[in-house]
């Protein structure tokens, strides 16, 4: 059943540095590749069966390739399939496939495993397929997997990070006008990704519920994106009393987010990665306040983070709800750091978190 021809699809985890939920409301973000990634091998079958096999789950998944649907009970495997039935919606066509999954992306931790898996399943296929579709494109299946299969109405954040991430290099990308600038960064820049322990499922309904209030408050301004509101506008829609709570917090976060992604650009270009840190905490207390999309465990591990020597700033990170927290860090101050943040922690929870430390990862160009 299956050939000697064989392909294979790599694609980082995404770190998302500003922009928390901006994306799908046609703002700015700014993210960065992990070291850390997916890797999907895959080899041609002649039967026309796309076999999956994830190896750090140990789960096996087997459909025909006419025969395309979500997986009620198979989750894992919806990324995938979604991006297959996305290319084949295109109008392409090749040969069943193996495919083998396998990862060291932390799973459920705001990382993005799932685009990591979407990016490196669309680069393999790209080749099994002979097709020549832009990483913008591919980004755009990525999403639409994510929709149409995995139930997540995210926005392309996650996509375009995984798919334009380089080393040292930060990916800042405009959601409206789909500009993608790569924005050098020093190659002594740590982050410090710490999960909270508190998994978080995008899928569960919260997300989607941000993503409406969202789409209320642009209703309700009559504008199509809140990309385009401002501060004023909110004022004045808010003495008005035209828009009141979740809308209206959910808009000033974001209205604000915007502007500080649009900040820390210009401050990662003058080498000022201080002001960077400050609006990564600002960001944080928005998103706790105002977007709701944090918890205890990841407030009490952002005060640590701020409080221990060398952090220029921490945040929530991902889409919130569990997951994670990011921390700058300069690569001389990170021993002192861990030291004292690791200390902090145990002595709260009895625990110590594993710390993620990575600088911008992605192909060197």
């Amino acid at each position: 059943m299956t050939s000697a021809l064989s392909w294979k699809g790599f694609a980082p985890g995404r770190g998302e540095w500003l922009g928390n939920h901006t994306d799908y409301n046609d703002g700015l973000v700014l993210g960065f590749g992990l070291d850390c990634g997916t890797t999907v091998t895959g080899r041609a079958r002649s039967d026309g069966k796309l076999v999956l096999l994830a190896h750090d789950l140990g789960r096996r998944c087997t459909v025909d390739l006419n025969a395309l649907a979500p997986q009620s009970d198979q989750a894992w495997a919806n990324y995938v399939l979604g991006v297959v039935a996305a290319f084949l919606a295109r109008g392409t066509s090749g040969p069943g496939l193996d495919l083998e999954i396998r990862s060291n992306v932390p799973m459920g931790a705001g990382l993005s495993s799932s685009a990591a898996l979407e990016c490196a399943t669309a680069r393999l296929l790209q080749q099994a397929w002979g097709t020549d579709f832009s990483e913008l494109e591919l980004a755009r299946i990525g999403q639409w997997a994510e929709h149409e299969f995995a139930g997540v109405r995210c926005g392309l954040l996650d996509q375009v990070t995984s798919l334009f991430a380089r080393r040292d290099q930060a990916v800042f990308f405009d959601c409206r006008s789909l500009a993608v600038e790569r924005v050098p960064l020093s190659s002594e820049v740590r982050f410090v990704i710490i999960p909270s322990g508190v998994r978080h499922d995008l899928s569960d309904g919260a997300y989607n519920q941000r993503r409406r209030e969202c789409e209320e408050a642009a209703r309700v301004l009559r504008l199509n994106k809140l990309g385009e509101a401002d501060g004023a506008t909110l004022e004045k829609a808010r003495e008005r009393g035209s828009l009141a709570g979740a809308p209206l917090r959910r808009a000033q976060h974001i209205v604000g987010e915007i502007a500080r992604v649009d900040q820390a650009v210009g401050a990662l270009r003058a080498g000022n990665l201080a002001a960077v840190g400050r609006a990564m905490s600002e960001s944080h207390e928005s998103s706790r306040t105002l977007f709701e999309n944090s918890c205890p465990e990841l407030d009490f591990l952002v005060e640590v983070a701020q409080q221990s020597p060398g952090c220029l700033g921490a945040r929530l990170t991902g889409g919130g709800f569990g997951g994670a927290i990011l921390a700058l860090v300069g690569a001389d101050d990170l021993e002192d750091f861990s030291a004292k943040f690791l200390t902090s922690v145990e002595s709260s929870w009895g625990r110590q978190p594993q710390l993620l430390v990575t600088r911008a990862g992605g192909p060197v160009d």
